[in-house]
This record gives structure tokens, sequence and C-alpha cells, in this order.
């Protein structure tokens, strides 16, 4: 009779070629600036409104958050390249950078 430790599966070190850690260290950056529920909930706003862009006056009131507070939230999706701002008069209007979302989407393909 075989004992236990010949019919357990073999480890496959070969199987994979992991990214490398620049690679991972940036993903990681725009995972973590989309990683927060208010962020997330700007993101929707902006994604739905019929010319997919948003106005930060519409956005406190939605998110339940103050204006300093939203635009905070704003400021770490710029930097992640994940929105565009545009001033209008006295406000900023943000829109979304379509390719950035698709680097997400690349990460677990």
């Amino acid at each position: 009779m075989a004992s236990t430790a010949t019919l357990a599966p073999k480890c496959n070190p070969g199987g994979g070629v992991p990214i490398g850690r620049d690679e991972a260290a940036q993903q990681a950056s725009l995972l973590k600036a989309v990683a927060d529920p208010a962020r997330l909930q700007i993101l929707s706003i902006i994604r739905s409104a019929p010319s997919q862009e948003a106005c930060v006056c519409d956005m406190t009131d939605a998110v339940g958050l103050s204006q300093p507070t939203v635009s905070h939230h704003l400021k770490v999706l710029i930097e992640a390249g994940l929105l565009r701002r545009e001033r209008r008069g006295t406000w900023a209007w943000f829109r979304l950078v379509p390719e950035r979302f698709a680097e997400i989407a690349r990460t677990f393909e």
C-alpha cells in the first residue's frame, strides 16, 4: 500500500512567473487609491453621470463628507492618474481616465 506522502500533490515551482517588483509597486499604488469607500463612491458618481464628469459641489452631499474631505480624496485619485481635473470658474470638474481603469483590469488577467 502506498504511503500518504507519495499521494500528496507536488509543488510546481515553475508554474508561474510573478510580475516584477517595480510593476507590482505601481499596481499596488493604483489599487490603494481605489481601496477606500469614499473614493469608490466618488468614482461611481462620476462614472454614472451622463457626461461622465462631475463637479465637487455635486459630490459632497452624495458621499456625506465635507468639501475639504472630498477634495482630499479627489487629490488622491488625481495623483493616481484615475481622474483629470478641469477648472470652470470657481469650481473644479472631474473626469475619469479610462486607460488607468484598464490597467486595474489587467492586474487580474
